[in-house]
């Protein structure tokens, strides 16, 4: 029978100040977090021996919770894909509902997690917006569809957007500069043509991106003294 509401919010009303850190120990999916909190449970013990034992033990019991509550072991594969990536509320919700999680249910676990800062759509999509324009050099068109595949809700990626400056020529130009000396051995032609390809997977519009392909090239062959006139004192 699922679990209601207040039933959940009870579940994870008690915790300690170490556990605010990361899950209740009495939520499901604190197997991962036990081993951890054993280390220093067993700070005083003499064996080292003893401390894997206790912590392995502690695994196996959360395991085994988890084996006869399909909600606590969905929850639990959510908690370890955190530990590794962030996810969108959207995707988490998609995670839930590999596992059968009803609708009621994967409300009340989003919820949670959400009120907890384990899911932030917020700061997921302004770290999406930043590593997509300052790492990847991707044009806003790029990121937007970023930000859309993720599942970050409309409203919260028009914000994260609203930080760029309307500078995609800019940044378009600046990334065909980086590209453009490993092309040198191609035709003006092909070269720019590559370029424009690049620039295009990155979400740069037709003209942004011819522009920036031609400005590069002709930068890197004045760079490189491909026709440049040389004048000599009499």
């Amino acid at each position: 029978m699922p679990r209601t509401e207040a039933e959940w919010r009870s579940t994870w009303a008690e915790e300690s100040a170490a556990e605010r850190r990361g899950p209740s120990l009495r939520h499901p999916a604190a197997a991962a977090l036990a081993a951890e909190e054993s280390d220093g449970e067993a700070q005083h013990a003499t064996s080292g021996q003893r401390r894997g034992l206790r912590a392995v033990g502690r695994h196996q019991e959360a395991e085994a919770a988890a084996a006869d509550d399909p909600i606590a072991a969905a929850t639990e594969s959510l908690v370890r894909r955190l530990r590794s990536k962030q996810l969108s509320s959207r995707e988490a919700r998609d995670a839930l509902r590999e596992f059968g999680v009803s609708a009621e249910d994967r409300d009340s676990i989003i919820g949670e997690f959400e009120q907890r800062g384990y899911l932030d759509d917020v700061s997921l999509a302004e770290l999406l917006v930043t590593s997509g324009s300052q790492r990847k050099g991707q044009g806003r068109v790029a990121i937007a569809r970023t930000l859309s595949q993720r599942g970050i809700p409309r409203e919260i990626a028009d914000e994260a957007l609203s930080v760029l400056e309307d500078d995609d020529a800019e940044r378009a130009l600046d990334y065909a500069r980086s590209k453009v000396s490993s092309l040198r051995r191609y035709d003006e032609d092909t070269a720019i043509r590559r370029l424009v390809g690049q620039l295009s997977r990155r979400g740069y519009g037709g003209s942004t991106a011819l522009t920036a392909a031609r400005t590069a090239w002709r930068e890197a062959q004045r760079g490189a003294g491909v026709g440049r006139v040389r004048f000599e004192e009499s």
